[in-house]
């Protein structure tokens, strides 16, 4: 069963927010907002946060780049992550994957199961990391963000949490490119 080792020391990571949306500003960009909001409260800091719009090689681009800046350890998207023909951000973030986490989707299919009921097979999250960077990439709703966060995220983004999580192994993601 999932714990918190309080003998371990919390180790902050740096998280960048991207929102992609059509029509969000800063001012009403509630699902970026609620990440923010729940990235504070968990004691991790916000690197940078973005709005852009639904467009592939945009969100690819912007991606690349925070995967390339040392600066940011986790990026997480909001929003393009339905079956509508604006939805890409999922195929943007697979443009990136070095490796696809493909129990992502599938956890946070389980807990918006509990949430949603069968409307959960409308989203398309997923999670991957590239250039020793972890890419989330989860629904545009509020409601969303938060059930990620609170159920998935702030878990494995706490160091504390055993049996595993994905800041220990973070020195390792890139581990491939230094054998050379």
């Amino acid at each position: 069963m999932s714990t918190i080792d309080e003998n371990k020391n919390f180790v902050p990571v740096r998280i960048a927010v991207l929102t992609v949306s059509d029509t969000r500003q800063l001012a009403d960009d509630k699902s970026g907002q609620t990440l923010v909001d729940r990235i504070e409260k968990a004691g991790h800091s916000v690197a940078v946060r973005e709005i852009i719009t639904d467009e592939r090689d945009q969100i690819a681009d912007q991606l690349r780049a925070w995967c390339a800046d040392d600066a940011i350890d986790v990026v997480i998207s909001t929003g393009g992550t339905g079956l509508t023909g604006r939805d890409v951000t999922v195929e943007a973030h697979r443009d990136v994957y070095e490796k696809e986490i493909d129990a992502f989707g599938t956890i946070f299919t389980i807990v918006s199961m509990k949430k949603i009921g069968t409307s959960a097979v409308q989203s398309r999250a997923t999670a991957g990391v590239a250039q020793g960077t972890y890419l989330f990439a989860l629904p545009g709703s509020p409601g969303a963000c938060k059930d990620a966060w609170d159920e998935i995220l702030e878990r494995q983004l706490d160091y504390r949490h055993r049996p595993c999580n994905f800041v220990e192994i973070m020195p390792r993601l890139d581990e491939h490119l230094r054998r050379k």
